[in-house]
């Protein structure tokens, strides 16, 4: 499948006496967001909506909640780690759609830097990613911070190169197994597998 989406979301508590990240941004307000690492909510979300598009797990399969090393660490790790696991499956980023939801501060003021600043950690161009925000709307939510990432990701075309080249190489490989047998059971030659592949593999990159 060459394209692919994922969906992503986090919540936390606001916190009075720590600092409010979101979107990889320091943002000024008296209360911030509880979370084992630095809370950014935005980040989360979009990590695990790039992990969810490869079917690579989440956070917590790879930054478990009760690991020590990850207390109040950037959220930017985790983004990076995604990006990791998003190149070694072979694709690349299309666009990233994300939504908050919360009471304050506000968001529209600061939408643009936020989206300049997350197109720098993710290495996109900065019309490659959204940020919207909502109020809960009376849903009694005015504690919490939610963000919903959905991201759209595509096959790279190196990685289709790759994969076609290698299967030329195992089709080689059948058909000299064909003829091996042929002239084993035809006139009883013995059969001698190469020794070396039929490309150079050293030079595949």
């Amino acid at each position: 499948m060459d394209t692919r989406i994922g969906f992503g979301w986090d919540s936390h508590e606001f916190k009075p006496g720590i600092p409010l990240r979101i979107g990889g941004m320091t943002l000024d307000h008296p209360e911030g967001l509880a979370g084992h690492s630095d809370g950014d909510v935005l980040l989360h979300a979009i990590t695990d909506a790039l992990l969810g598009a490869i079917a690579a797990g989440d956070i917590g399969s790879f930054f478990p909640p009760g690991d020590a090393r990850w207390k109040d660490a950037d959220s930017a790790i985790f983004l990076n780690l995604a990006l990791a696991e998003l190149e070694s499956a072979g694709f690349r980023i299309v666009n990233i759609d994300t939504t908050l939801v919360l009471t304050a501060p506000k968001i529209a003021p600061i939408a643009g830097e936020m989206r300049g600043r997350l197109a720098d950690l993710l290495n996109i161009d900065i019309d490659q990613i959204s940020v919207k925000a909502k109020t809960p709307e009376g849903m009694n939510l005015d504690h919490v911070a939610q963000a919903h990432a959905v991201a759209l990701v595509q096959r790279t075309p190196e990685s289709e190169e790759l994969k076609s080249m290698s299967a030329v190489i195992e089709s080689q490989r059948q058909l000299e197994d064909v003829v091996e047998d042929l002239l084993s059971s035809v006139h009883g030659v013995p059969k001698k597998r190469l020794t070396s592949p039929v490309y150079d593999t050293e030079d595949i990159t």
